[in-house]
């Protein structure tokens, strides 16, 4: 089974092309790539002028901050109302930013929004004679959801501890022709992908490519935290399944704060009140699975664990510190398809 995965990150977008019959998946093919977000943001400002931006709901960030500096140097945006769910879910307070919505290009310059753009990655692939097959494409990316009037922290916190019903795979955090509609973002993927497509929370992705790694084992307690440029996840691991996690905003996070939330989620203590009233999203455990025997370290700002009290790796699963994701990725796909 050949199999294409593309972690879609803030900074970065990190991809793996492997060939499950085929390679050993140390010998896959990788790249590391600027982000959309970072790439459309960049086009963004090199137009002069008005502009209609069409496509997918993807990541916003440095996308939404180049179309307020485009609106706020003279000129109009229009956006499709599927691309402007990139901004904010809500189309009022889009519009409130100035930004106009229409399904109708006005005779503007024009840009689409995507979040995996296949033809880029083929193009890329085929200077070193690679043709681009896979039977199975996986994806993964941060959705808050739409929650309506609930908060993004506590929807997105609500819709993760419904998956953690009982101690839980973490392949089970992804989703295959079945995105629910609250998750804007990963829907529009799916119905953009005319390829069978596995699309997972890049937190989750992230934390199943862990595991993979040799050095990590899962059969004694252990947690492994991905700290991330906005958000840290961390999951309490026993015998490979989850069995709490807890999020919060990297920027609000000392090493010695951050030690204490994963020993404590490790031993069941950790509340969601204390972790949500810290201005983080939440923590959950199922159950305790006592003294955490390693910290597995994934994501970019991984090296604040380097200053805690506890046995710390940084996780590199296919022997890269940045494949944690696809790696996640490829063996979602396989656990989703056996």
């Amino acid at each position: 089974m050949k199999i294409l995965a593309v972690d879609v990150g803030a900074g970065t977008q990190d991809i793996m092309y492997h060939d499950t019959g085929v390679d050993r998946i140390e010998n896959s093919i990788k790249m590391v790539m600027p982000s959309p977000t970072r790439i459309i943001a960049g086009r963004i400002r090199k137009i002069s002028g008005d502009v209609f931006i069409s496509g997918q709901t993807m990541g916003g960030g440095p996308v939404t901050r180049a179309i307020l500096e485009h609106i706020e140097a003279g000129n109009r945006v229009v956006m499709t109302p599927e691309a402007a769910r990139t901004v904010r879910d809500d189309p009022e307070r889009v519009m409130a930013m100035g930004i106009e919505i229409s399904g109708k290009n006005p005779g503007f310059k024009s840009l689409e929004f995507r979040d995996v753009d296949l033809e880029a990655i083929a193009g890329a692939l085929a200077c070193f004679d690679v043709d681009l097959d896979f039977d199975v494409l996986g994806v993964a990316v941060q959705d808050h959801g739409a929650g309506g009037d609930m908060g993004d922290r506590n929807f997105r916190f609500m819709k993760i501890r419904e998956k953690l019903s009982g101690p839980t795979p973490p392949e089970e955090f992804s989703y295959m022709g079945d995105v629910p509609d609250h998750f804007t973002r990963m829907k529009s993927i799916e119905e953009a992908i005319q390829h069978p497509v596995l699309i997972m929370d890049s937190k989750f992705a992230s934390v199943t490519g862990a595991l993979m790694d040799p050095a990590v084992g899962s059969d004694e307690p252990i947690v492994v935290a991905d700290v991330g440029n906005g958000h840290t996840l961390a999951a309490s691991i026993l015998e490979g399944r989850i069995y709490g996690v807890m999020e919060h905003h990297t920027r609000m996070l000392s090493p010695a704060k951050l030690e204490d939330f994963l020993i404590r989620l490790c031993l069941g203590e950790l509340t969601h009140r204390e972790v949500h009233g810290d201005g983080g999203h939440g923590a959950y455990a199922v159950d305790a699975v006592g003294e955490p025997v390693m910290v597995a370290a994934t994501g970019p700002q991984r090296s604040i664990l380097d200053d805690i009290n506890l046995d710390v790796h940084h996780a590199a699963p296919a022997g890269d510190v940045m494949m944690a994701g696809p790696v996640g990725l490829i063996r979602s796909i396989e656990y989703r398809v056996s």
